[in-house]
């Protein structure tokens, strides 16, 4: 743990490093008068992406904190497996969307949040809820989600300068920077770097963490097939239903919210699907088996009933 958790900063320091030159070199470059103003701009960035890129996410998702009475069997649930995890209790979201999909933020376990959508309540049944909550959890545990997390901030922060400054070469603001030694053409490739630079971002989180998230969800669970299941079913739906949401955060997601394949799939931060889910039904199925033989008690198996029918999460469990 102690060698994840530290190779994890490393990773983060280096990518806030990258991201940083990315900042100020393209900047510098777009209007050089203004590279000091570009290097305390990327200076405070980092620290702001470190403390806020949780409420970045969650608030560029539409995700609304959803209270204890709004689904108390769901917190019951979430607070089991955290508990399994032994990590403080994530507080829970819900995105108010159809597509059905879930993601963990935070940049520690202490500020963790699981974010679920209402199409994923609806779509799932309770038992592959658990296993896809518990991947969540996993995530956190493991701590591989700041990074995740900072760099799907930053990605966001960087494609919005792009985009303004974009605006402003087409709109006046190139002529200005040419007279103090600036240019439209170093301008527009900013406004270019910078969504290479967002996909950049999405290659540096290693596709790994969702195969070691998995790996630790069947543990928690002690039932990989409900997570296999869970990912079958959400697979599936995110190719009739793509989801809108920023192309920055769609590395945090349980499954790519984002089809597309050729170019596309070469850009992808998750690990081929088919993948997953043999590895949780051949290797991991069999670990979890034996584990449960040698031990002579598996999970708890999950409660059969959800909770309220008004329950404003709209949850279909079967």
């Amino acid at each position: 743990m102690a060698t994840n958790r530290f190779t994890g900063q490393i990773k983060t320091v280096l990518l806030l490093g990258t991201l940083t030159a990315i900042v100020v070199g393209a900047g510098s470059l777009a209007a050089p008068s203004y590279a000091w103003a570009f290097a305390f701009a990327g200076v405070a960035m980092n620290v702001g992406m470190w403390f806020f890129s949780d409420r970045l996410v969650l608030r560029t998702s539409g995700a609304r904190l959803l209270e204890p009475a709004e689904a108390p069997d769901l917190h019951q649930m979430v607070g089991e497996l955290a508990r399994a995890a032994n990590i403080p209790t994530p507080t829970l979201y819900l995105i108010e969307a159809d597509y059905a999909n879930a993601f963990a933020t935070g940049r520690n376990p202490a500020h963790g949040a699981v974010a679920v959508t209402s199409g994923l309540l609806q779509a799932l049944s309770r038992r592959e809820v658990r296993g896809v909550v518990a991947h969540e959890i996993a995530h956190i545990r493991n701590r591989d989600v700041t990074i995740a997390t900072v760099a799907a901030g930053l990605a966001a922060v960087v494609s919005g300068v792009a985009n303004a400054l974009q605006f402003s070469a087409f709109f006046g603001g190139g002529r200005d920077d040419e007279d103090h030694g600036g240019n439209i053409i170093g301008t527009l490739a900013f406004a270019l770097i910078a969504p290479i630079a967002a996909s950049l971002v999405q290659l540096a989180i290693s596709r790994s963490r969702e195969y070691v998230a998995d790996a630790t969800a069947a543990r928690l669970t002690g039932d990989p097939e409900a997570l296999a299941t869970a990912l079958e079913r959400l697979s599936v739906a995110a190719e009739r239903r793509p989801a809108q949401v920023e192309p920055a955060t769609a590395s945090l997601y349980i499954v790519n919210p984002l089809t597309g394949g050729g170019l596309a799939g070469l850009f992808s931060t998750h690990p081929p699907m088919e993948e997953r889910i043999a590895r949780l039904r051949g290797p991991l199925a069999a670990a979890v088996a034996s584990a449960t033989t040698i031990t002579g008690a598996g999970a708890a198996p999950p409660p059969t009933r959800w909770g309220r029918q008004h329950d404003r999460a709209r949850a279909a469990w079967r």
